[in-house]
């Protein structure tokens, strides 16, 4: 597995790389199929309120799908070994529910959430860059400069037919709360998203 290290604001040590390169070697123990894990370190400059931080994203390469997770602390190492930590249960938990949530166990049907008005639906705006895996074609929309200026990001991806537990699967190795993807099952798109606790609930265009 190939391991590229990017820093920002800093410079980026030879006992750094070896500790970088020590301790990615676990992250094959659970993800067999990893080409590269990319590790962006960036430090932040707050010294008006707390002084310097450092910013680890780690980021897994597999085929058809990525793997992230981000730490801060207030040395590169702490940083890393939180984001280390995030990323390697994320690729458990992720493991686990390909295991256990086969079928649609735990989903809810449109039917189910226009009955309670989507009562039950609670989605949080995420950043979706990294969804499917793939680079985002984006067109920045014109500002309205009217009272409230307001940009509207569009951007577009490739779609390949899952199924919807394929789909919780992708969404558990990016940590998103939601995942949009094209159901192979019916052919429409669809989102699946987090719940409460373990639940997860299923949205599709009629």
């Amino acid at each position: 597995m190939e391991v590229n290290i990017t820093a920002r604001n800093l410079s980026v040590s030879d006992r750094f790389r070896e500790y970088v390169a020590d301790r990615t070697q676990k992250v094959e123990q659970f993800a067999h199929k990893a080409q590269s894990i990319e590790v962006k370190v960036t430090r932040h400059d707050h010294s008006k309120t707390a002084g310097s931080q450092d910013q680890v994203e780690l980021t897994v390469i597999e085929p058809g799908h990525v793997v992230r997770a981000e730490a801060t602390a207030d040395d590169k190492f702490s940083a890393f070994d939180t984001a280390l930590s995030k990323l390697s249960e994320r690729l458990r938990r992720a493991a686990d529910r390909r295991k256990v949530h086969h079928g649609r166990h735990g989903l809810l049907g449109t039917s189910e959430l226009t009955a309670s008005d989507f009562a039950q639906l609670d989605v949080r705006p995420v950043d979706a860059d990294l969804l499917m895996g793939k680079v985002p074609v984006v067109e920045e929309a014109q500002p309205d400069f009217g009272e409230s200026p307001i940009v509207i990001r569009r951007k577009s991806f490739e779609s390949t037919p899952m199924t919807a537990d394929d789909a919780l699967y992708h969404m558990e190795l990016v940590g998103h709360d939601f995942y949009l993807f094209q159901d192979s099952e019916t052919d429409k798109p669809s989102v699946v998203y987090r719940r409460k606790g373990w639940d997860y609930g299923v949205i599709t265009l009629a």
